[in-house]
């Protein structure tokens, strides 16, 4: 082994092709970059439609800000995505009330897998001084991953989640071949650090897989009574 590594040349462990595509970076890291697919930029919710019927989506856009009105339910992206990097900034109001689950909830789910809260969530609550069981925090893929810190911030001030999410994949037979994986930064800080989930997301009960292909992406009306959270500058990257 010692003579070949003498006698090798530099150029036999060089690869020229093929070359990765140019992509320009955005001015900031939350600013989506050229490839970027733009879900929400304070425009209109033409990327949207409600999860339960498809109809256009009916949440509140007002000053670049996407607010949840929960007299709708959720609503989920009219693309479909299988592998991707997500960036989504998100804020609990001023003046919330409630505790715990009920303090803010609503949910980014990473793949949706039909009506109401079906696919994998990633959590989005009040978690500044806000005390719940700790695979339902801010940052915890719902009811399986602890996150590995807490960086929440105060009611009123933005949050982000950058995420980058790799779906399962499943054999000719339905059953799965490789698990989903996460990782999630969390107002720049690591999180989930490539978790590999155990199945759809459940709020009784253990986690299981069930076949499917490209899924929306979905944001939740949750049924908690406190006062409606918001999103702004949403935009993925397709992997």
């Amino acid at each position: 082994m010692a003579n070949a590594q003498q006698t090798a040349k530099p150029e036999e462990t060089e690869i020229w092709e093929p070359v990765p595509k140019v992509v320009t970076p955005g001015a900031t890291f939350r600013d989506a970059p050229s490839d970027a697919i733009i879900l929400f930029d304070g425009k209109n919710l033409d990327q949207w439609v409600q999860a339960d019927d498809k109809s256009p989506a009916k949440w509140d856009v007002k000053g670049d800000i996407l607010t949840v009105n929960k007299n709708y339910g959720n609503i989920e992206t009219k693309q479909s995505f299988t592998n991707y990097q997500l960036h989504i900034e998100w804020r609990e109001p001023e003046g919330l009330e409630g505790t715990g689950q009920a303090r803010g909830n609503s949910g980014v789910f990473l793949a949706s897998l039909g009506k109401g809260d079906a696919g994998y969530e990633l959590q989005v609550l009040d978690s500044y001084n806000n005390k719940t069981y700790v695979n339902g925090m801010a940052g915890s893929l719902y009811k399986q991953a602890i996150p590995l810190a807490n960086p929440a911030r105060k009611v009123g001030e933005w949050q982000t989640y950058d995420v980058v999410w790799t779906a399962p994949t499943f054999n000719d037979d339905g059953t799965l071949k490789t698990p989903a994986k996460a990782t999630v930064f969390f107002n720049g800080v690591l999180v989930e650090n490539n978790f590999e989930l155990k199945g759809v997301t459940l709020y009784i009960g253990k986690p299981y897989y069930k076949q499917h292909g490209p899924a929306p992406i979905k944001l939740q009306a949750h049924g908690d009574k406190s006062i409606p959270l918001s999103f702004r500058n949403i935009w993925v990257r397709e992997l």
